[in-house]
């Protein structure tokens, strides 16, 4: 009798067997994330969790969203955002992103004047993008947003990245299914086939986590989606780099700003871009699976957790596996490197902001016809694009710093002080025309953050900035964030 208790206390404590997979074939073209989960049910669960709300207090700057499902305006969070995007769609409403569950979701919530390109803004949104380019040609791109979205079968058009999109349906091997980045690689001397496992697991996210150019035609139609990396290399795709291939040709200018009256380019999510230029994790091998979908136990089993997203939302376990420290050192860590990078990208920012509006009074006086000292005007604006474009590049970049920390600062540092020089240039080129700038010069910031789009949002700043290189308390505004 004790021995037949003993047996059976063993076999009560030993852990279960995990339970067959079923064998199912998925065809080819099949879009339904639900039946690549009936093969796959423990990652099919994971992946339908990044419509979850992101617990308060996880992160102290990217939110994204909380339980309550307010999303945060990244405009009334950096003002001079607003004055610097405004005339574009990101001037009208620019929010903290959400789970990958709204990547599509919030594009339809969006303030509806910024729906203006066509499926340039679905290549990464949809797992029909591949699909409808194919079929459509150039006019994927040069129809109207919400023409082109009604392309997308019905039972699909809210949802975002799935199973098709990462991974080939019969050996579930990764796959690079987006055209833009096949094309990039191969303008970089590599050739996408070759790319290992571990690669893989940075460049499938590398076919949305990147920057792109909507390429427009004369008539500022869309006529084509392309990653600005020619001229680097793997590993190497420097913030230089990328503004030189947007200053090669007007083709790649897709917006007005107002303040300033010029042509400009933009930079978006250039996560890939930042993080693999030479920064420690990638010289380490590490992937953006390994932090962001890292291994984890579900019963007696082991998946990659695709409920994609910050290891702060999971109590630094991803960053444990490598790191010793508890979890509270390795936040810690993290936000004192993301307080650094924030310090400079607001310092950047109103620096490039004084620029912009040194600029507008530069422009003032040459429509009443002032002759401004050419050599100093043509300086001072390449200044100013050059500082501008470094300050978009870590605006838009999602780790706040983290990914590449002295990249960050490198990055910031030079905007700041190309920023300023922008304004020495053109304070003298004002001065020699008998126009005397302002000291302080006003942002009139409250005039940006309102009456934005169709929706007036009515933000009333506390404070208006006015110095640059003053106070943290000057250069962080308090007023609240809005839905």
């Amino acid at each position: 009798m004790v021995l037949a208790g003993m047996i059976f206390v063993a076999a009560a404590c030993s852990p279960p067997k995990p339970e067959p997979v079923k064998t199912v074939t998925i065809p080819d073209g099949e879009y339904d994330p639900g039946v690549w989960g009936k093969a796959y049910p423990l990652e099919y669960d994971s992946w339908l969790k990044t419509k979850d709300p992101t617990l308060p207090g996880l992160s102290k700057y990217k939110k994204g969203y909380d339980t309550t499902l307010v999303k945060y305006d990244k405009l009334s969070e950096y003002p001079f955002m607003a004055l610097l995007f405004n005339g574009w769609g990101f001037g009208v409403e620019y929010n903290e992103p959400r789970g990958h569950h709204y990547m599509l979701i919030d594009q339809l919530e969006i303030d509806p004047s910024r729906l203006k390109a066509g499926g340039a803004c679905l290549s990464c949104k949809t797992p029909f993008a591949p699909k409808l380019k194919e079929e459509m040609g150039v006019e994927y791109f040069r129809m109207p947003y919400m023409e082109v979205h009604a392309k997308i079968p019905q039972p699909f058009q809210r949802m975002g990245v799935a199973c098709i999109d990462c991974h080939d349906n019969k050996t579930m091997d990764l796959k690079l299914s987006r055209w833009t980045l096949n094309k990039a690689l191969t303008d970089l001397g590599k050739d996408p086939n070759t790319a290992g496992r571990q690669e893989k697991r940075s460049l499938v996210c590398a076919q949305c986590h990147v920057t792109y150019v909507v390429q427009k035609d004369g008539e500022m139609n869309s006529i084509a989606v392309f990653f600005p990396w020619q001229g680097s290399k793997v590993g190497n795709i420097s913030i230089e780099n990328i503004i030189k291939v947007l200053k090669s040709d007007p083709v790649h200018l897709e917006w007005k700003q107002n303040v300033t009256n010029l042509k400009l380019a933009f930079i978006r999510h250039p996560e890939y871009e930042f993080y693999s230029n030479n920064s420690t994790h990638w010289n380490a091998n590490v992937a953006c699976a390994d932090c962001h979908m890292p291994y984890t136990r579900v019963g007696a089993n082991k998946i990659s957790n695709h409920n994609v997203g910050s290891p702060m939302k999971d109590n630094m376990q991803a960053c444990q596996q490598c790191h010793a420290e508890t979890a509270q050192w390795l936040k810690d860590r993290v936000i004192a490197t993301q307080d650094r990078t924030v310090s400079l990208l607001n310092r950047a920012g109103y620096a490039t902001a004084v620029a912009a509006k040194l600029l507008e009074a530069a422009h003032k006086a040459q429509a009443e016809g002032k002759n401004l000292d050419k050599n100093l005007y043509e300086k001072a604006k390449d200044l100013y694009l050059e500082a501008f474009y470094r300050l978009v590049f870590m605006g838009a970049e999602n780790s706040v710093g983290f990914h590449n920390p002295t990249e960050a600062g490198r990055i910031l540092g030079d905007s700041v002080a190309m920023a300023g020089k922008s304004s020495a240039l053109l304070r003298q080129a004002l001065v020699k025309v008998g126009v005397d700038p302002a000291q302080d010069v006003p942002l009139e910031l409250a005039k940006y953050l309102n009456k934005r789009g169709v929706r007036n949002l009515n933000f009333q700043p506390q404070l208006e900035f006015k110095d640059p290189y003053g106070t943290q308390e000057m250069l962080t505004p308090t007023f609240s964030l809005g839905k």
